[in-house]
């Protein structure tokens, strides 16, 4: 009931506002005042500002793209990263060119063509071929531009990877990430959703294929050599995920009942980014940019680059996952292969 009478009680100062303005227009109008109506002088008034709304606009936006520039992601830290931002500043390049122009005019012809005795009115130009040819065919070339170089990028990260690269399966759930490595022969072992169980094993990796006897898992952080092809299989439980580098400019969804992946070569280690950044605790991140759940915040992976040499030290410390597994009493149906 309060809060009914509140409703109404500002319903009702609203109207004697209204009814106030009205009474004052009304009042003016008697004395030879026309509130109402915009004069030469009005009109001058509006042009200017106008001009000035679109000139203080311009720099303020200016000023900020410079003052925050250093707020902005590092440089690629990978091959794919490098091709990724020049397609990232050809858009901005296009999209600040067109912006600019036509705000510019707009303004100006707001200005230019002000209601005023000594002001030319403005031309009606309703139609011309030539013209909606020409502002057709313009961005559609550009369009298809961005297109293709768009394609070409995502060709780039999700086609054959090569035979090289070190094999790496990324696994999300609800609200963290696993990292699997295929071990000495490369070679990632089959795993089954009806075998995960997260006391003894949580990827749900089949013990009785050869291939995984090697695999070894990671959690919280995991590690990539400096120069060298990697390439990410990456798998969902429950609800999608997007498997997001940030640094790396490299993001794919994680689907869960199919195998992703995505491949690329980190090209600067953690140690020398800290020194570009001047951030002795900088890290690249795995980040899931799909909102999963409640969880979804705090979803990420701290991921190193290392010299190779510090790699390899990393690696020789992980055990084999299969070598401490105990299979469960209760058998599970026949294991298919992860990809």
């Amino acid at each position: 009931m309060v809060k009914l009478l509140i409703y109404v009680a500002i319903a009702l100062g609203l109207i004697l506002v209204f009814q106030l303005m009205r009474i004052y227009q009304l009042s003016a109008e008697m004395k030879g005042k026309n509130t109402g109506i915009a004069n030469d002088k009005d009109n001058n008034r509006q042009g200017v500002n106008a001009l000035i709304f679109v000139t203080a606009f311009f720099t303020f936006l200016i000023w900020l793209i410079f003052k925050y520039k250093d707020m902005m992601l590092p440089e690629a830290a990978s091959d794919v990263g490098k091709t990724s931002d020049n397609l990232f500043y050809l858009n901005w390049v296009i999209l600040f060119v067109v912006f600019f122009i036509t705000e510019a005019i707009l303004f100006y012809y707001a200005f230019k063509y002000r209601k005023n005795k000594n002001n030319p009115q403005a031309y009606f130009y309703p139609h011309n071929d030539k013209l909606e040819l020409i502002w057709t065919v313009v961005p559609s070339i550009a369009l298809a531009v961005v297109i293709i170089y768009g394609l070409s990028l995502w060709g780039k990260m999700t086609g054959p990877a090569d035979k090289d690269s070190i094999v790496i399966q990324l696994y999300a759930k609800q609200f963290d990430f696993t990292a699997r490595y295929a071990g000495k022969d490369n070679v990632l072992g089959n795993s089954n959703y009806k075998l995960v169980d997260d006391a003894t094993n949580p990827l749900g990796m089949d013990p009785k294929d050869p291939n995984g006897a090697d695999d070894f898992i990671v959690k919280g952080e995991f590690h990539l050599p400096v120069n060298k092809p990697v390439v990410l299989y990456c798998n969902a439980r429950e609800v999608m995920h997007g498997m997001y580098l940030p640094h790396f400019r490299e993001q794919i969804n994680c689907v869960p009942g199919i195998t992703t992946s995505m491949h690329f070569i980190p090209t600067i280690t953690t140690a020398k980014m800290r020194q570009i950044t001047h951030d002795s605790t900088f890290n690249y991140l795995l980040l899931c940019n799909r909102v999963c759940g409640g969880g979804h915040y705090n979803m990420q992976m701290n991921i190193v680059v290392d010299e190779q040499a510090d790699y390899d030290k990393w690696v020789a410390k992980h055990k084999a996952f299969m070598a401490d597994y105990k299979a469960p009493e209760a058998s599970a149906s026949a294991p298919t292969a992860m990809k």
